[in-house]
């Protein structure tokens, strides 16, 4: 993997997008670490988005009510839940300047947050960056079962009916696996990051609820 230290050099919004385009992306080695990086990994993660393995439990979950989720309402609590430590992630990679930089984003109209609530309480979400056809996400987190799949579900539903054509996932865990997420070259990234980059698209954050059922079932339909 190669990493890139940001020295002195002021890290702003605008160049944290300039550093997408290029195929980068931020982060900090600690919650509490001051310095970021800017990695450039060999095989880079994605999650094709016409080839996301959606099971049927999950399925019925998502299409239940044991969520509402929403879009764009809470994009800092969801940073912030992200940042948390958890029994099985004492440590993260989002220190305050991740969040300053992401949130300035998200006024931008580029950083996107996926919610799940229930009973008017947050629960899970992820966050990302979109540009162009490309969407770069960043963290998810859960405090309640299902809910940052859920909310990956409905990331995907509404990247398809949104047009776009890359979701980056900047590595492969375990977790993201099991809905078909693949490692590539870093060569193939890029130049799959150069088409999407110049496709027409848009984030939905508040598509038509009978598209966004049709396009969740498709993705059953189509595992």
């Amino acid at each position: 993997m190669t990493r890139h230290g940001a020295g002195l050099t002021e890290i702003t919004p605008d160049l944290v997008l300039r550093a997408y385009r290029a195929g980068l992306f931020p982060m900090a080695e600690r919650r509490d670490g001051e310095r970021l990086y800017w990695l450039d990994p060999e095989l880079r993660g994605v999650q094709p988005l016409d080839a996301f393995h959606l099971p049927r439990r999950l399925a019925r979950t998502v299409l239940s009510d044991a969520f509402e989720v929403r879009c764009d309402t809470a994009f800092a609590e969801v940073m912030h839940g992200c940042a948390a430590p958890t029994p099985d992630r004492p440590e993260t990679w989002i220190n305050p300047e991740i969040e300053r930089l992401f949130g300035a984003l998200h006024v931008m109209g580029h950083a996107h947050s996926v919610e799940c609530w229930q009973q008017g309480r947050l629960v899970g979400g992820l966050y990302g960056v979109a540009l162009g056809g490309a969407f770069f996400g960043e963290s998810m987190f859960s405090a309640a079962r299902d809910a940052s799949k859920v909310a990956l579900v409905h990331l995907v539903a509404r990247l398809r009916l949104g047009g776009f054509r890359l979701l980056d996932t900047q590595f492969v865990t375990e977790h993201l696996a099991r809905f078909g997420a693949i490692e590539i070259p870093r060569a193939e990234y890029r130049r799959r990051l150069l088409v999407a980059l110049e496709a027409p698209a848009r984030f939905l954050a508040d598509p038509d609820p009978a598209m966004l059922r049709a396009e969740i079932l498709a993705l059953r339909a189509r595992d």
